[in-house]
């Protein structure tokens, strides 16, 4: 039964950007640059059959190529922090594709997601954090922009079951439109 989820790589200058960013804090575990990504629709873990059903619904999928960037901070949690995250500038094309990856996971049978999506990349889950120590550290990192970098695909990725964080493995890619691979896609 794989654990799949869907998701946009990131190209490993910002993934190594990003783990620049690490600092010393109780009850973290920083994200591997590798690892890091922007989760589009979480599938979980799912029979193989339902998995079939995903992935030919993705492959279906038609949105345009778009560019992305990263910015501001954040963590998810309030007063239970659990997680650090990098946000997203806002954008349309974005919210519309994570769209077409819940209407791909309804279409196969899966559950509609429970809380609306909001696009970030994570960076470290926490265990036992302080929110206090949660607010000197995200006010330590400051704001926060990434370059603009160009979207072309989305991937569907696998994961052991029952582990977050990776490691993670691409199980296939959905090329977006307008988008040429000819040798650009440097993630």
């Amino acid at each position: 039964m794989p654990r799949l989820f869907t998701g946009i790589e990131l190209p490993s200058a910002l993934t190594e950007r990003l783990a620049d960013l690490a600092v010393p804090l109780a009850g973290a575990r920083w994200i591997e640059p590798e690892d890091m990504h922007l989760t589009l629709r979480f599938a979980g873990d799912i029979d193989n059959p339902t998995a079939d059903e995903f992935h030919a619904a993705l492959s279906s999928i038609d949105e345009p190529a778009f560019t992305l960037r990263l910015s501001g901070f954040g963590a998810f949690g309030g007063q239970q922090p659990r997680s650090l995250w990098a946000g997203v500038a806002e954008n349309p094309w974005l919210d519309q594709l994570a769209r077409a990856n819940e209407r791909a996971a309804r279409s196969a049978g899966l559950k509609p997601e429970k809380h609306p999506f909001k696009a970030h990349v994570t960076l470290a889950r926490l265990k036992g954090t302080r929110p206090e120590a949660v607010a000197r550290v995200l006010e330590q990192l400051g704001s926060f922009v990434s370059a603009p970098f160009q979207v072309e695909r989305f991937a569907l990725f696998s994961s052991r079951p029952k582990v977050g964080g990776g490691p993670y493995v691409i199980e296939d890619t959905f090329q977006l439109r307008g988008a040429d691979y000819a040798g650009q896609w440097s993630g």
